[in-house]
């Protein structure tokens, strides 16, 4: 029955291609809910609910986390799905997977984590995610990880487009665990495509109301934005009658709402465009077919910059991150001095000793990580 609702070229249950490892396929579920169910039940997933979007998690209450960051984004790549008749559930699932592999403190902590790891492979948080759902979530009598379908993998491998480079995939992950079932040099799938655009949208929007609830900038200072500049003006009138807060939720709702519609429309143009009638005529696509227009990419450019200006290099900010560079430092010297007080020996055995004291750095919450330090001083 659900196929009969979605495009001819969404990833339709029916012609899912498998997992690694066979199983047995539920009649309650289809193959791409299952991946879904499998993903927030993870332990990985949990752990993202103390994990950094840009403020340390020890910080308030209301500030994002990589967790509420992936269900917002979940949200919004349900919309388009649907918009588009396109497969919910493997948008979904995409969405909620797509951060499992960042490091305590944001993108500080990633840059100290490869730093640390230069020598022996480097490390990339959207190849993290696939190491955590391939390798490290542990939970079924006979496969590692969370063997979802081949579906699935190529969509997060294929997060920010096709594969140009294999080098960081052989040393992180070693292409042979997808034993040929991936083409890396191909476009991933719509509902891939719709993940990747999402995040941006909830990345951009929620970043500009986390800096303002902050006081990392002030709401008059929208104007100097495209597409925000109008809707300032068309809201910041209100301010003697509402609070703040209302104002601001305002312009960011409106905001996104104006992004999906932009996405919807040019979606229509591109498959006609670049003549889509079939799920292969995506893969063989030469670009991205969920994309924003020419104007909106100006928006999204703009605010990117904006925030990089006003927050992520922000003193507050920095000061903040900076500290969490330096434990993450401290604590992959300690582990590799003492691996086998921290790792598991299975995981010791199973890959180098540097890569598994990535893979634990990575998995920490905020908490954890400021935790341990402490207890080595």
């Amino acid at each position: 029955m659900q196929n009969i609702y979605l495009s001819p070229y969404a990833l339709k249950p029916s012609f899912c291609r498998g997992r690694i490892y066979k199983e047995p396929e539920y009649k309650t579920r289809t193959p791409f809910q299952r991946d879904r169910d499998r993903i927030i039940h993870s332990s990985a997933f949990r752990r993202l609910k103390h994990k950094t979007q840009v403020f340390v998690n020890t910080e308030k209450d209301h500030y994002r986390t990589r967790l509420t960051h992936s269900m917002e984004v979940s949200q919004i790549a349900r919309t388009l799905a649907r918009s588009l008749n396109l497969n919910e559930d493997i948008c979904e699932t995409l969405s909620l997977a797509h951060d499992l592999g960042h490091t305590p403190f944001g993108h500080a902590g990633e840059d100290s984590l490869n730093d640390c790891m230069l020598k022996f492979g480097g490390f990339d948080h959207n190849l993290q995610t696939l190491r955590i759902v391939i390798f490290l979530e542990n939970k079924y009598y006979k496969f590692n990880g969370l063997n979802l379908t081949i579906e699935t993998l190529d969509g997060l491998l294929k997060h920010n487009g096709p594969i140009g480079s294999f080098e960081k995939i052989k040393k992180i992950l070693g292409i042979h665990i997808f034993k040929k079932k991936i083409n890396f040099e191909l476009y991933g799938s719509l509902e891939s495509q719709i993940s990747a655009i999402s995040d941006d949208i909830a990345y951009n929007n929620h970043d500009l109301e986390d800096g303002l609830r902050a006081n990392l900038f002030k709401l008059e200072e929208l104007k100097d934005l495209p597409l925000y500049s109008e809707l300032l003006k068309k809201h910041i009138k209100n301010k003697r009658f509402y609070r703040r807060e209302i104002i601001i939720n305002q312009i960011i709702r409106e905001a996104i709402n104006t992004m999906v519609n932009d996405i919807i429309l040019n979606f229509k143009k591109n498959i006609k465009k670049q003549k889509i009638f079939k799920l292969k005529d995506v893969y063989r696509s030469k670009s991205l077919i969920v994309d924003f227009s020419n104007k909106m990419k100006n928006v999204d450019k703009e605010t990117k910059s904006f925030l990089n200006k006003k927050m992520y290099n922000n003193k507050l900010v920095l000061n903040k991150t900076s500290k969490g560079k330096f434990i993450i430092q401290k604590l992959f010297k300690e582990c590799i001095k003492k691996p086998k007080k921290y790792l598991r020996k299975d995981l010791l055995n199973a890959f180098s000793k540097e890569r598994v004291v990535s893979d634990f750095i990575s998995g920490m919450t905020d908490r954890y990580a400021i935790s341990l330090y402490n207890n080595l001083k």
